[in-house]
């Protein structure tokens, strides 16, 4: 086992935060030390890696138009070489992911209600904007759902389909990309006013779990990878029935392993402990833990799945969990930690 593991931070940068922030967690220890700007960049807001680990990709801002940014992961040190970037959308965007080949990548607007597709070239240290799919509607909350949101955005576990959710319109689109253009394979329409957020798979490939974001659940889906179609199966909640506040669900994560799926309460400021059935893939709540800090926009579990990260926006900090990998229990190792305006966690 390593001892020490590499973390990336993407972050706001609307106050005092200069781009995206590198860690080390060492997992002998359970300590988060070397806390470091790794690039600066504007509103990178979401970062991914590549399965591969070759590549960290950012949504980012750049003359005040929004766009990619593909960099290379360092053998030594902590600053992230820049490979490629472009700008394409007028404002920048929420969410990124990159298909299993290096090849594709995709990204969420949210404030555009679009799901746009880049090419990567590995060859030419290139990325170019391809094509775009703009959805249409809106949904009962005046407030957050005047029209389309998208907000995830990524590719099935067979690579087959692109999943998109859009929390405006509270639907799971599916589309298949066909000679560079997105083509639609199937629909889910989830409860008005739910506002569904983002999605994890279950290792199985058939089961998928969508945290939503103003009902504060988790939606259990099945999928059907002939089709790209999915049905729900269960909704539970991720707050308490007597707490009553503002909460707004974040992000959701599931264990390695398949037997936990974890998910983040903005408000309640909790990380909220699900077990799901080894018959069914059904959730039963575990427990809830407090993220020690003001509104968790993201949080991941480390690649040996010992360990947690949760970023806390609004009290600029992250915090580490060391996690019980036989009940999914959550206990606290260190922190909160300062980091400027954590957004997004990655390692």
């Amino acid at each position: 086992m390593e001892k020490r593991m590499k973390g990336y931070l993407g972050t706001y940068t609307k106050r005092n935060s200069e781009g995206i922030y590198s860690f080390e967690l060492d997992m002998h220890s359970g300590t988060i030390e070397k806390v470091a700007l790794a690039a600066k960049l504007e509103r990178p807001t979401y970062v991914t890696l590549s399965e591969d680990k070759s590549l960290l990709l950012s949504v980012m801002k750049q003359d005040g138009r929004g766009g990619v940014s593909v960099f290379g992961l360092p053998d030594k040190g902590d600053n992230l070489e820049i490979i490629a970037e472009t700008t394409h959308s007028d404002i920048s965007s929420c969410h990124i992911s990159i298909a299993r080949g290096n090849d594709y990548v995709v990204v969420s607007n949210y404030h555009e209600g679009s799901v746009e597709l880049y090419k990567y070239d590995k060859e030419a240290n290139s990325i170019k904007f391809v094509t775009s799919v703009f959805h249409e509607g809106s949904g009962p909350n005046k407030d957050r759902q005047e029209g389309p949101h998208v907000h995830f955005a990524d590719f099935t576990p067979d690579q087959r389909y692109v999943v998109v959710v859009d929390l405006g319109v509270d639907e799971i689109l599916t589309y298949e990309i066909k000679n560079d253009t997105f083509v639609k394979a199937a629909t889910l329409q989830v409860a008005p006013g739910s506002g569904p957020r983002h999605l994890v798979f279950h290792p199985n490939g058939t089961i998928a779990y969508v945290m939503t974001e103003l009902s504060s659940e988790v939606l259990t889906l099945q999928f059907d990878a002939k089709t790209g179609s999915f049905e729900k199966i269960q909704q539970i909640s991720t707050i308490p029935n007597d707490f009553v506040d503002n909460n707004q669900g974040s992000a959701i994560r599931i264990s390695k392993d398949g037997k936990f799926v974890y998910a983040a309460n903005r408000g309640h400021n909790s990380i909220a402990v699900f077990q799901v059935s080894e018959d069914n893939g059904l959730l039963s709540f575990v427990e809830w833990i407090s993220t020690e800090g003001d509104w968790p926009r993201d949080f991941n579990l480390d690649p040996t799945d010992q360990y947690v990260v949760v970023a806390n926006q609004e009290t600029d900090s992250i915090v580490l969990y060391q996690r019980n990998q036989a009940t999914g229990k959550l206990t606290l190792k260190q922190g909160p930690i300062e980091v400027l305006e954590p957004i997004c966690v990655m390692f």
